[in-house]
Parts: structure tokens; sequence; C-alpha cells
């Protein structure tokens, strides 16, 4: 066995509780079933947050309830991820056209190949983000 410190800090570290709200005190039980599976998942996701499980479930239902955190497919996760990604080239797009702005106010000449390089960027990030925003459309929950 592996006695090294980091290893002993790991196993002693303990479950984290959700804590007191300033409501009163949680007076109201709910039981929760689920089969193996899916508690296998649940049981993941509360260690993974360092939780004892109820406290997951009682942190998330709330989150989710309140709309502090939207639960999202992983197909949205994947969509999000693109976005985000085509922030960050929306952002040396942005420098780009700061660079040519100051080839023209400085030396007042652009060469055709600069501008087309630009163009080029410009109209494949648009590209990305008109798809990826026909896919959030795609899976956004109707209004009730």
């Amino acid at each position: 066995m592996d006695k090294s410190p980091a290893n002993e800090e790991a196993r002693s570290a303990p479950v984290r509780r959700r804590g007191r709200e300033p409501g009163g005190p949680r007076s109201h039980r709910l039981k929760v079933s689920y089969n193996d599976a899916e508690l296998a998942i649940v049981h993941a996701a509360a260690d993974h947050e360092n939780q004892a499980i109820a406290a997951w479930v009682g942190e998330v239902s709330l989150a989710v309830a309140t709309e502090r955190m939207v639960p999202v497919s992983a197909d949205a996760k994947k969509v999000l991820q693109e976005l985000i990604q085509t922030r960050a080239q929306l952002r040396r797009v942005g420098n780009n056209l700061n660079q040519v702005a100051y080839v023209l106010n400085a030396q007042g000449e652009v060469t055709d190949a600069q501008v087309r390089a630009v163009l080029a960027l410009v109209n494949e990030t648009v590209r990305h983000v008109d798809a990826a925003t026909l896919q959030v459309m795609r899976e956004r929950r109707p209004r009730s």
C-alpha cells in the first residue's frame, strides 16, 4: 500500500455536506429511488464534487429548479465548446482587423492578400457561429 502523505490526505478528506440555509432548518425529507446503474452515475457525480450523495442531489436539484444551473446534453456541451472556440477565433479576427487598420493608418496601403485572408477568416467564423446557433435553437426547451 502507498502510504504517501498525499494518498493519506485523499483517503481522510471528509465528504462535504450542504451548508445551512438562511431560511431555517431543512425539515422536509424526500425519498429518491435509483436502479443500480443510475445510483452509480449519481454516486460518481457526488464523488467528483466531494459531496455526500444526498447533499449533491439536494444542491443540484435546487440549482436546476431555481435556474442557477441548466442541464445540457452531451451534444449541447459540444455546441457550447464550439461557441467558446469560435469566440476565441473572433478575438483573433478582431486582432487581425486591428493590424490591418494599423497598416492603413501608418503606411496607407494594405495588400490584397491581407484583406482576402482577413475576410476568409471572418466568413469561416460566421459559418461556425451560424451552425452553432442553429444547433442551440434546435435543442432549446419550448417556452410554456
